[in-house]
């Protein structure tokens, strides 16, 4: 047998396995209640050694769990999320560089004279969408146009959970539905579809939910009282003392486009993007590198890479806007990813999460039951493991064989997963994906959570499209007293 793979000395009831996460929880509310926009520092991710402490402590000494189990699973989680450590260091070095060499200050400035302070909700949704069916990266989108956005929005007066949910319900829309993105087509493969199956049964739930959404940021769009016009008069302004605005800087995110449609991976289209920045900033921005190195050009660019960079432009909330964290200030975000991997190996490990999957599956008889199942594992999967890949592969494998056994095609599967796995897992603080976004927008999870509508939506509409039994389709005839 492989690792894992050993039968149980005494199988945890699903009871016992929810103390750890309840356990999770309440450290949270705790931490978020104490340290506020601080609980990343540290404290969010010593809550999660402890809880994953006390899934150990329960396994080992209640029901005799190997040591061995626990550490080879910890050990593939962390091995799991090596992609992700390098994308985001990736991230921040497009943030330092983007932001340094004058091109999202461009892209700000030229995006408050274009988009109408009415509609702007609206339209933030619309285009991170189109960018991320586009990138097929939800990551890659806030990371580039949605920090640009997130300074229209503050510009116009916009609260920045409503415009990091803007941002974020386009951005989770493009990455559900583009056959470039990897979550697209690891659902796909895990319910065993052809990816374009997979991508056209699921327009039937996301559509509907994406609609929803464009319709309540339009209508709050046209509902905002704003003095936008004097505000964005003052960011113009402070932008235009600071860096020099040019609508050549715009080639960095065109060579940017390019890189996407060779389809390249996701690193290497950040890293050369990033790269291209730093040629840009040097040619275009050279006082200010001149500024940020002491008078060093080489330190100047090293530290935009790598360290916080700040420039003073006289008005608090520019300055703040403009601050970029770069690698450095993913270490957090690092630092809590691999606590996360932990906590859900402890799980894994001990057998937890298959005991609270068990207790879930013990009452499914027919379609309303196995997708409520399946879209409830997802949201617990990404509390749990604290990672989409991990969830979207966690939750298939559980109930791939329960669909075949209940004569359900694996689209129903395979949709059901990315309605609840991929798009809750930016709603969980001390998930990768809900830390990632909130540092690259400076918004914290809870802030901006209920303005994602699409990401609150989606889970919601899966399981009305299954209570109304709409477009569900059956392998074979079975016997019909098992439905509901």
């Amino acid at each position: 047998m492989e690792k894992n793979e050993h039968p149980q000395p005494h199988p945890i009831h699903w009871t016992m396995a929810l103390i750890p996460l309840a356990v999770l929880i309440a450290l949270q509310v705790v931490v978020i209640r104490v340290f506020g926009a601080d609980a990343l520092d540290g404290a969010s991710q010593t809550a999660l050694l402890l809880a994953a402490g006390v899934a150990v402590a329960i396994g080992m000494i209640l029901f005799k769990v190997p040591w061995e189990w626990i550490n080879n699973a910890i050990e593939d989680n962390i091995k799991a999320i090596g992609p992700a450590i390098l994308i985001l260091f990736m991230i921040g070095a497009v943030s330092g560089s983007w932001m340094m060499s004058g091109v999202v200050p461009t892209m700000i400035f030229y995006g408050m004279k274009i988009v109408s302070p009415q509609l702007f909700l609206f339209l933030a949704c619309l285009i991170c969408a189109l960018v991320s069916v586009i990138t097929g990266s939800s990551w890659t989108t806030v990371a580039t146009i949605g920090i640009a956005l997130m300074g229209i929005g503050t510009a116009h007066g916009y609260a920045p959970g409503w415009t990091a949910g803007a941002i974020l319900s386009g951005a989770y829309f493009g990455d559900k539905i583009s056959p470039l993105s990897d979550t697209t087509v690891l659902a796909a493969s895990v319910g065993e579809v052809p990816l374009f199956t997979h991508i056209r049964y699921m327009l039937i739930t996301t559509v509907p939910s994406f609609v929803i959404a464009l319709v309540i940021f339009l209508v709050v769009s046209l509902c905002h009282a704003t003095d936008g016009g004097s505000q964005s008069a003052l960011f113009a302004d402070g932008l235009q003392c600071v860096f020099t605005i040019s609508p050549w800087l715009l080639v960095v995110p065109l060579i940017a486009g390019v890189l996407i449609a060779l389809r390249l991976p996701a690193a290497i289209v950040l890293f050369l993007s990033a790269l291209v920045a730093g040629v840009a900033m040097l040619l275009v921005q050279p006082d200010i590198v001149q500024q940020i190195g002491e008078g060093s050009t080489f330190r100047g660019v090293m530290l935009t890479y790598y360290s916080g960079t700040s420039l003073d432009t006289g008005n608090d909330a520019l300055s703040n806007l403009i601050q970029a964290r770069g690698m450095r200030g993913m270490l957090s975000t690092v630092f809590l990813i691999f606590c996360a991997a932990a906590f859900g190996g402890a799980l894994a490990g001990t057998g937890m999460i298959q005991s609270i999957t068990a207790a879930l599956a013990k009452g499914i008889k027919g379609r309303r039951s196995l997708v409520s199942a399946t879209v409830a594992t997802g949201l617990l999967a990404n509390m749990t493991t604290g990672d989409q890949y991990l969830s979207i592969v966690l939750t298939g494998n559980i109930y791939k064989k329960l669909y075949k056994d209940k004569g359900f095609e694996g689209r129903l599967l395979s949709r059901s997963t990315e309605d609840s796995a991929t798009v809750t897992s930016v709603l969980v603080p001390w998930n990768t994906c809900g830390m990632t976004q909130s540092v690259v927008l400076k918004v914290p999870t809870i802030e901006y959570l209920p303005y994602c509508i699409f990401n609150l939506v989606s889970p919601l509409m899966s399981i009305c499209i299954a209570l109304l039994g709409y477009k569900i389709f059956r392998r074979a005839p079975v016997d019909q007293s098992t439905l509901p």
